[in-house]
């Protein structure tokens, strides 16, 4: 199955965070949420957006956004498109699928009386009903009811594929007219469809459209970000306005220290060093020397974090004079930064400085790194096989050894490209071989 928890599914309060309980949601960006009109109730309400299945995010209060209230007027449905008042880029957002058929199976989960933590229920998509469409309960008991409305209707989850919102619920209606739908005769669920809510509000629609946002993109840079055994320095080239750009700017917050092209070079040295433990009264001599106006502090490179620190510099190419900011970077290596380098246009100015100051030098070194950690994962692994003995000595580490001459042949490569190419065929044999060896 797919994923248990999804931080996209909100519960929403009124009347404060500690109001009641008062309908469900969907975060669609670190922005943004949905959830039905009369669920909210007025245009300039106040409401509380939980994250009822991640309790390590803060709760937020939102409100409608300018053109979010999408109930009145001709074609008007019961949707509030709401603003967060501070973003939430921790959360994942919803993925959206306009694509919907009769048939499909769905789930959603709300927030019923006395189901507080949420209770999920099962149909399928019936036919239309006006723009909404019914959604057919296997029993009347799996009927939505009050607390669900809001609630994103989600496609089955399916191993390596997340379940994919194609609607909110938004009303039960039963034939005789009763509370709940189990005192009916016939009762169905209903829902409106993403590609309403899109056809409705401008940025659903962009946010709903297939060119949104660049997953793949989005779980590269989620795994460097995850695996400090990724290389240390990543250059990526994001246009303005794409849906990589939409992907990056959800997981900038990812960064421990993040620059703008353009953005003060001292605010930078500042955001820097707060990420490293130096002796008292030595603060001036690191800025002097990140500034590039003194020599650098013998004990430098000894002050390098536990935990690898990563720098994202948004924009390089949108620096008025790359090379200082450059050979900062180079500085800021010593102390074992990760560097993400985001170039708006490919070979845009400081591109290839960037790459030869920065990029070569930081994947020769990491390739160095990783053989070092091979070779004395596998001379442990055969000291505890006993297999190690004056004659086997040079045996025993025979794949880093191989390793380390491909190695030796990378630096007689002159071309650039060529030998970066070369380089990072190594490091993912490297790092294939250590994951065997359990990466010691």
């Amino acid at each position: 199955m797919g994923e248990l928890r999804a931080d996209w599914r909100l519960r929403l309060r009124r009347g404060g965070a500690h109001g009641p309980v008062c309908g469900a949601g969907v975060l669609v960006d670190q922005y943004t949420a949905l959830t039905c009109a009369h669920v909210v109730g007025r245009p300039d309400a106040v409401m509380w957006l939980e994250f009822a299945e991640n309790g390590a995010l803060e709760p937020v209060a939102a409100r409608v956004m300018p053109g979010g209230w999408l109930r009145e007027g001709p074609g008007g449905e019961d949707v509030a498109v709401l603003r967060l008042d501070s973003p939430r880029p921790q959360a994942r957002r919803a993925p959206l699928e306009a694509r919907l058929w009769g048939g499909m199976e769905v789930y959603a989960t709300g927030y019923a009386e006395g189901f507080d933590d949420g209770m999920s229920l099962w149909g399928r998509i019936g036919g239309a009903s006006g723009e909404r469409v019914q959604l057919d309960a296997v029993t009347k008991t799996e009927v939505v009811r009050a607390g669900f409305s809001g609630a994103g209707v989600c496609t089955r989850p399916q191993e390596g594929r997340p379940a994919r919102v194609v609607g909110l619920v938004v009303s039960w209606r039963g034939d005789l007219g009763e509370r709940l739908p189990e005192d009916n005769r016939l009762s169905f669920s209903y829902l409106i469809p993403v590609d309403r809510i899109a056809e409705l509000s401008p940025l659903i629609k962009e946010l709903s459209s297939p060119q949104a946002w660049d997953h793949d993109f989005e779980e590269r840079l989620t795994r460097w970000f995850d695996d400090p055994d990724e290389d240390p320095v990543k250059i990526t080239v994001v246009p303005p306005g794409s849906g990589k750009d939409r992907s990056l700017r959800h997981l900038t917050h990812r960064a421990h220290v993040v620059h703008r092209g353009g953005a003060s070079r001292p605010d930078l040295i500042d955001h820097a060093l707060n990420q490293v433990a130096f002796p008292a009264g030595e603060y001036l001599a690191y800025w002097d020397w990140l500034r590039g106006v003194k020599s650098r502090p013998a004990q430098a490179a000894d002050r390098a974090p536990l935990r690898p620190v990563t720098v994202l510099v948004d924009g390089l190419d949108e620096e008025p004079q790359p090379a200082p900011l450059i050979e900062l970077l180079v500085r800021l290596r010593v102390f074992g930064f990760r560097l993400l380098l985001v170039f708006r246009h490919e070979g845009g100015p400081g591109w290839t400085a960037s790459r030869d100051r920065l990029l070569r030098p930081a994947l020769l070194d990491h390739a160095d790194r990783l053989l070092n950690r091979l070779q004395r994962a596998e001379f442990s692994q055969a000291i505890l096989r006993d297999i190690v003995d004056s004659a086997s000595l040079g045996s025993v580490t025979e794949t880093a050894d191989r390793h380390r001459d491909a190695r030796r042949l990378i630096d007689e490569v002159r071309d650039p490209q060529q030998q970066l190419t070369r380089l990072r065929a190594l490091i993912r044999a490297l790092r294939a071989d250590l994951s065997r060896h359990g990466r010691r």
